[in-house]
């Protein structure tokens, strides 16, 4: 599939069952609702979605489910975070068997590489597949930060055609413009700033909450395209405080237990997260609770043509 990494692009929890098994039925329910709700891809194996306590063939499964149920309506992409390149390698070839349609890219896992490796990091895996390739920049989480003169070497990889900006400094967004111009496609990767990240000029969204609510997310994101920004900001204002779930910790047992509040998934995290209890739990509940029972009305943003 051809496609450009633009628009807004889920990074999909993992659902499991009570016994830890994969839920590929409710898997399947979740994304049917993200689909009919307007989104562009989706993103399996984030940080979302749980990466470090999925065997390689649970990977598989939820690749090959997905582009199974999405009939190539929109692309599937595998995020790849490891800690050595010959695994980073395989595993992306392993996605371009499977099928997927595109690489989302971590710099090596609990290593800190300077500059030097993490280019060759990311060059020795670009010159291996053909697969587009969006990097994931957090440097708040993942501790190496892809600087601009790091995405200037990385030009020559011609494959390696996005980044997914989390470094949580929105100037980075006009940074990057400035620079390279739309040699990357930039996609913010927080949910409290992705607003202000679009009206900067970033081309998508890689969303989290919107695991729990992907039209609110959709809508905010075509409505700035559009430019009526005040019916954007209505529905921003509203969601701030379900997005702050986003930038915690325990963002994956917050997320989760939003998608299970909206039926569109469950709670159930994989040891050593568990799920949550007591103040905590009922602390995060309200904050759902109370998104739920102030929600906006959207207007017909499915309409709206980007």
């Amino acid at each position: 599939m051809q496609f450009q990494f633009k628009g807004v692009m889920p990074a999909l929890t993992t659902k499991f069952t009570k016994a830890d098994k994969l839920d590929l039925p409710l898997f399947e329910k979740n994304l049917h609702a993200q689909i009919a709700a307007g989104i562009d891809g989706i993103i399996l194996g984030g940080t979302l979605g749980e990466a470090s306590v999925l065997s390689i063939s649970e990977k598989e499964q939820l690749v090959k489910f997905a582009i199974e149920k999405i009939q190539g309506i929109i692309p599937v992409i595998l995020n790849i975070a490891e800690g050595s390149t010959k695994e980073a390698v395989h595993q992306a070839h392993l996605a371009k068997q499977w099928g997927a349609d595109g690489l989302m890219l971590l710099p090596p896992m609990r290593y800190k590489s300077d500059h030097r490796e993490t280019v060759s990091y990311f060059k020795d895996i670009a010159a291996t597949t053909d697969l587009p390739i969006m990097i994931y920049n957090n440097p708040v989480d993942y501790k190496i930060e892809v600087t601009l003169e790091m995405f200037d070497e990385l030009q020559v990889c011609k494959n390696i055609t996005a980044v997914k900006e989390s470094t949580r400094d929105i100037s980075n967004v006009t940074r990057m413009i400035n620079r390279f111009g739309d040699r990357y496609k930039i996609l913010c990767g927080v949910d409290t700033i992705a607003m202000e990240a679009l009206l900067m000029g970033a081309d998508g969204w890689v969303a989290g909450l919107v695991c729990a609510f992907p039209a609110e997310t959709v809508a905010i994101y075509r409505l700035v395209k559009a430019g009526r920004i005040d019916a954007a900001l209505k529905i921003h204002r509203w969601f701030l405080p379900i997005l702050e779930l986003d930038i915690h910790p325990k963002l994956v047992q917050y997320i989760k237990l939003a998608e299970q509040e909206t039926g569109i998934g469950s709670e159930y995290v994989r040891a050593p997260r568990l799920i949550l209890e007591g103040e905590e739990r009922k602390r995060i509940l309200k904050v759902i609770h109370d998104g739920i029972a102030t929600h906006p009305s959207l207007p017909d943003y499915l309409s709206i043509k980007i």
